[in-house]
């Protein structure tokens, strides 16, 4: 919302310079957004009176003019402005004036000169060479009474401010400049002007009858007839300028004067072409196959949820909204309806965006406007319609239906103080209740308030102890230091931050994502194998309705996003937070009873390994690209690989991430149905673990360097093809033999035709060569020690996975 400072320094004028009134009402929870002057800096600007203006006799568009500036000899002023005319008041920028800046940004400064050969005293300005607006068709004419010689901003008021208003819903009895003053007020104890509203003279008898069929949707209807008004005449001056700096713009006397008071006391009303009404006017809500043509040229269909002004006819009026075309007031009205109304803001709030636009009216309507006040209302609008356009006033009808019932709200006194965090007490909260002219009775530590009619948000006890609040004002607030000690959470060297984490894998090559913690059901389902997932009572969208219990369903989705994009390459990441259900989980700052939330890793790969190069030729990322990843993370951790199952990943190309003995997640290609599901050319290959695990890293411990040299024994063992890499290394290191230090399988090696020609390999069998390393601390290592090491490992090999020597 926005208007002028001296608007609302007319009703409440307090002795603050308006930054600190800015301030004043910004603290009180009425944000000032933006503060501007009306006009930007100019000087030797006065108001000046055109006396002559005869043709320049060597230019057809220039004129020469005399024009008077209060020191008695008139300047002579050459001028090309259409509207240059003896008589008119302008202004008249003197020799040695600086205007505002022009496209260059460089001041403009008036000098004395010669246009075709005469001599200019100075320059007729336009509203767009003042920086008023961006009229500059002609010169800005000026109200006939203007002071000739006076300054032009003192004239115009140009060292006004503009307050721009961020309120928020609650704020509905601010939506007017009256209602800012109100605060104002309150806020600053400085005396409030009430508007008066003096009874129009009835001068006439004609009413316009008004039925109101639907009192949930208007509870009060206030209005009256005026008839023979002149449409013709202008809107005053005064009345532009301060519909001008609340950003609305000059249409008509009418329509001027009722936007003019919905500014000033906050009630949007409408104005009717009586002659274009017939019969009488009907409320109700709307029937199917109605049709409205409205005001800005758009032709709506209503409904019976929304709420019209019908006359026998037709249609003629969206209520509370917006007036139709077929009764507007033109420049042929002569006469009219006045009409104020209270509509219930439940029946127009939402209406507008059904038919995409939004109007203050609306805006106001659907926050709530005083009930109590239509008939002063109306009495306001009849009185300047009656001072600018002229005309008689009928008697003003009133109906009351249906109002608000204000349901007295108690505060107590000692609520307040731990909610605000101050200490007060009852009078200090009873006076700051009163300041905002709210009805008080008091109790022992209590206040009961009885809300007035403007204030539709004052509802429950917290409505009152924000208003005590702020009247109080919060800058008052003390600074409590806290009781307890705050005492820094600093990471051990055992673990690292989840940074690393983020940091490492983009060095990795993987772009991180941010998704959702809701999810489609489906996901759950097909990717997590979760069957009883978290499910939210309010889901934002149909097909987020239940938390993620893995970080794979989201990433699956961002690859499809990608390849639809026709990327080729891709690599993504997750931190996130997954949901279960666990009823052993209790309240705490940071547990949810009944839910655990673990911090999760996960990671995808799809396309070629490297982007195209000349160096290496082409292939698709695989299992062992994503198993490298994954111990590049926990290094220098060493995991386990197991194979395994999981809901979201091929069966005979998925492991189980093993360490210290426990799972902490899975690596491994996507299923082939969800592969075929999501229209993949390729598989993608996935991996999720703990974030826990994924943090925790061995702390560097010194370790001398042995001063003996290792001994290598390399062993070639047959084993069934079955047989894995993970049982044979289990099995060698059986034994358990303090000489041992590493085991490295190098070569494997299995028949092309099924059968080695020699006899050493059958059809279901494979060679694989391992390096054993054997060293000691304290000394050198025997013959004996070698050759017992090496009978123990094989004899392990034997018995665990059935291996022999091979020869």
């Amino acid at each position: 919302m926005q208007f002028p400072e001296s608007w609302l320094r007319s009703f409440c004028n307090p002795p603050l310079t308006s930054q600190q009134l800015a301030d004043t009402l910004t603290m009180a929870g009425l944000e000032v957004e933006e503060l501007t002057p009306v006009a930007p800096p100019f000087d030797g600007v006065v108001v000046g009176q055109i006396l002559t203006a005869e043709q320049h006799p060597n230019a057809d568009r220039l004129r020469v003019c005399q024009v008077d500036v209060g020191r008695g000899q008139p300047l002579t002023i050459v001028c090309g402005a259409p509207n240059a005319r003896p008589g008119i008041k302008v202004p008249c920028a003197t020799v040695g004036a600086e205007l505002p800046p022009g496209e260059d940004g460089q001041p403009f400064k008036i000098s004395l000169g010669k246009l075709r050969g005469v001599e200019s005293q100075g320059m007729l300005c336009s509203a767009r060479e003042l920086k008023l607006s961006d009229e500059h068709g002609g010169l800005l004419e000026l109200a006939g009474d203007a002071v000739v010689g006076r300054n032009i901003r003192e004239q115009l008021a140009l060292d006004d401010m503009l307050f721009t208003l961020k309120l928020t819903p609650n704020l509905a009895h601010c939506l007017s400049v009256y209602g800012v003053a109100r605060e104002v007020s309150a806020l600053t104890g400085s005396p409030l002007v009430q508007p008066a509203f003096p009874a129009a003279p009835v001068q006439i008898q004609d009413r316009l009858p008004v039925h109101v069929q639907a009192s949930d949707l208007c509870g009060r209807f206030s209005g009256r007839i005026v008839r023979g008004v002149n449409t013709q005449v202008k809107t005053p001056a005064w009345m532009v300028e301060r519909l001008a700096r609340c950003g609305q713009r000059s249409v008509s006397p009418l329509v001027d004067i009722s936007n003019y008071v919905m500014f000033e006391l906050g009630r949007p009303s409408h104005i009717f072409d009586l002659d274009k009404i017939h019969g009488g006017l009907q409320v109700r809500w709307g029937r199917e196959g109605e049709q409205l043509k409205l005001l800005n040229g758009n032709t709506v269909s209503v409904d019976a949820l929304v709420g019209v002004i019908a006359d026998e006819q037709a249609v003629e009026s969206l209520a509370g909204i917006m007036g139709g075309d077929a009764t507007a007031v033109s420049d042929d009205t002569v006469n009219i309806f006045i009409e104020a109304a209270f509509w219930w803001p439940k029946a127009i709030a939402g209406r507008s965006r059904r038919f995409n636009f939004s109007t203050d009216a609306g805006h106001r309507f659907e926050r709530g406007v005083d009930p109590s006040t239509t008939v002063q209302h109306v009495e306001r609008i009849t009185q300047l319609v009656l001072e600018v356009c002229g005309g008689q006033a009928g008697p003003l009808d009133d109906q009351t239906l249906a109002l608000p019932e204000g349901r007295p709200v108690t505060l107590r006194v000692a609520r307040a103080v731990r909610v605000i965090g101050m200490s007060l007490t009852q009078d200090q909260c009873a006076g700051a209740l009163r300041r905002l002219g709210l009805e008080v009775s008091e109790g022992e530590g209590t206040l009961t308030v009885s809300p007035p009619a403007f204030r539709f948000d004052l509802q429950i006890e917290e409505d009152l102890i924000e208003e005590v609040a702020r009247v109080i004002g919060y800058e008052q607030l003390p600074q409590t230091p806290p009781l307890g000690p705050i005492t820094a959470k600093i990471r051990t060297e055992a673990r690292r931050g989840p940074f690393a984490v983020r940091r490492q894998l983009a060095q990795l090559g993987y772009q991180e994502t941010i998704n959702f913690s809701f999810v489609d059901t489906r996901w759950e389902h097909e990717l997590a194998g979760n069957p009883d997932p978290v499910r939210l009572l309010n889901p934002i969208a149909s097909q987020m309705s239940v938390m993620r219990s893995s970080l794979l369903g989201s990433l699956v989705a961002v690859l499809r996003f990608n390849l639809d994009r026709k990327a080729e390459r891709v690599r993504l990441f997750e931190l996130g937070r997954v949901f279960f259900k666990d009823a052993s989980v209790l309240s705490s700052d940071t547990t949810v009873a009944g839910f655990r939330q673990p911090m999760r890793v996960a990671g995808l790969a799809y396309g070629p390994v490297d982007a195209l190069q000349w160096g290496m030729s082409a292939r698709p990322v695989d299992f062992f690209d994503a198993k490298g990843d994954v111990q590049a993370l926990l290094a220098p951790r060493v995991a386990e690989f197991r194979s395994a199952e999981h809901p979201a990943m091929h069966p005979g190309r998925t492991a189980a991430v093993w360490l210290d003995g426990q799972v902490i997640g899975h690596v491994g290609e996507l299923h082939p149905r969800w592969r075929q599901g999501y229209e993949l050319a390729q598989a993608p290959v996935l991996f999720e673990l703990a974030l826990d695990a994924v943090l925790a890293r061995e702390v560097p411990v010194f370790l001398p360097v042995s001063r003996y040299q290792p001994v290598e024994r390399d062993l070639a063992i047959v084993v069934k093809d079955s047989v894995t890499h993970a049982a044979v290394m289990e099995a060698v290191r059986a034994p358990a033999s303090p000489w041992l230090r590493d085991a490295v399988l190098f070569d494997v090696y299995r028949s092309k035709k099924g059968a080695d020609g020699t006899g050493a390999l059958a059809a279901d069998e494979k060679s694989l060569a391992v390096r054993l390393v054997l060293s000691r601390d304290d000394a050198t290592l025997t013959d004996e020690q070698i050759e017992a090491t090496v009978s123990d490992v094989l004899s392990a090999l034997q018995q665990r996975v059935a291996a022999r020597l091979r020869t």
